[in-house]
């Protein structure tokens, strides 16, 4: 099922089965810095630790995984044919 949103113009999202994106709760501090700089407000902080709130509108940019300090964040891109789809590439 492809899936668009009105607030990202040009992008398309096909829907997958799995997590590809997951939070090893042992290593997170807590820091925030994912929910800051996700585009998607994929993530949340509940109980002093990040959590995913919904992939619904990840981007796939993988800022999360870039900018989490304590390597908490587990990335694997989705399966092919699945995801962020846009009109510039």
């Amino acid at each position: 099922m492809v899936r668009t949103n009105p607030e990202f113009p040009g992008v398309e999202w096909i829907n997958g089965t799995g997590q590809f994106i997951q939070i090893n709760e042992a290593k997170c501090t807590g820091c925030a810095n994912c929910v800051k700089i996700c585009l998607g407000g994929c993530f949340e902080i509940k109980n002093k630790k990040a959590r995913i709130k919904s992939l619904q509108n990840c981007m796939e940019c993988m800022c999360c995984s870039y900018i989490c300090e304590a390597d908490a964040i587990i990335f694997n891109w989705p399966k092919g044919g699945t995801g962020y789809k846009s009109e510039w590439g």
